[in-house]
């Protein structure tokens, strides 16, 4: 596995990390055992950056990183963890003393002095813009609480306000072929800053598997079921923001570009990684197979200009009316 330097901070991680989101809640139940298999699987296959955050599970996701990390201290991963959505969404919220406990709370969770990566967790706009949330953030390194602090976005305009911060180590943004508009200003924005990109939601949340027909039925507590328009968080997290009727259709598509030798959903991650100025792209894994599966997109071949250009096709036409101005 491949190790690219992420951004400011001067870390190095590996191109294909692990999202954890699904081991906490919100996709179906997760047997504590399935969920260190993950864990173990996806370091066995060179995997060594850990994104999590409080939410997940009320902490769980943390927790569970927190006892595979003492039970292998050897596996040398960077953790990531968010803050900031276990309140109100209101930018009173984001002070330096709320932070102070958060960041508590979850080093108590993973079971350390110091946090690697914390990261503002697709916060309201205006504490992008906050000159005291980034001084409270400053504060929280000089402390040593934690060693560096990024953001997560929901639109291109929340990225680019946070490169221009000085301190923010990376931005963490949905980007997949069903999500091209970081393309255009976020990426180059963030390499000339030497700020890192993590990319999320790689898969649009399973669409671009190509396992997922106009039927599949996904369970009451999958946010794939109850968050379809928004009702609980931001759409964008639920397959990208697509209608699930025309992400089906678009994924089968999709799925007929795929290289011999490589499934839909690896050829997804190979898309992400070919774009400049991506650090880590985070797909998650529900078993151990699917953990091995994603790491090995890493290895796979360069995709073909044809490819290339067939991927912007499909979402100029397919997918572009429906999320590009959204996000």
């Amino acid at each position: 596995m491949r190790q690219r330097v992420f951004g400011r901070s001067g870390q190095r991680v590996s191109e294909v990390g692990l999202g954890t989101w699904q081991l906490g809640a919100d996709w179906g139940e997760v047997r504590e055992d399935e969920a260190l298999a993950v864990l173990e699987a996806s370091v066995e296959s060179g995997v060594t950056f850990f994104d999590t955050a409080d939410v997940y599970g009320d902490g769980r996701s943390e927790r569970l990183i927190g006892r595979f990390l003492r039970e292998r201290p050897d596996a040398g991963v960077l953790v990531a963890t968010k803050m900031g959505r276990r309140v109100a969404q209101d930018p009173a919220q984001f002070t330096l003393d709320n932070f102070r406990a958060w960041t508590d709370r979850s080093r108590r969770n993973l079971g350390v002095d110091r946090l690697d990566l914390v990261q503002l967790h697709c916060p309201p706009t205006p504490v992008f813009s906050s000159d005291a949330v980034f001084d409270a953030l400053d504060t929280l390194v000089e402390e040593g609480r934690i060693a560096a602090y990024g953001v997560s976005v929901e639109t291109c305009a929340e990225a680019l306000t946070a490169i221009g911060r000085p301190g923010t180590a990376s931005v963490q943004i949905i980007l997949n072929p069903f999500r091209l508009k970081p393309l255009e200003e976020v990426l180059p924005a963030a390499d000339d800053a030497g700020v890192g990109i993590i990319a999320r939601v790689p898969l649009a949340s399973g669409l671009l598997s190509g396992r997922y027909t106009e039927h599949t039925v996904f369970p009451p507590d999958d946010h794939r079921t109850y968050n379809r328009q928004g009702e609980a968080f931001d759409q964008g997290e639920t397959f990208s923001g697509v209608d699930y009727a025309t992400g089906v259709a678009a994924a089968v598509e999709f799925a007929e570009l795929a290289p011999e030798g490589a499934t839909p959903a690896q050829t997804a991650l190979r898309w992400i990684l070919q774009q400049p100025g991506v650090s880590t792209v985070i797909p998650g894994a529900r078993d151990r197979d699917q953990a091995h599966a994603n790491a090995a997109a890493a290895a796979l071949p360069a995709l073909r200009d044809e490819t290339l250009d067939a991927i912007r096709d499909l979402y100029d036409h397919r997918i572009r009316p429906l999320v590009h101005d959204r996000w």
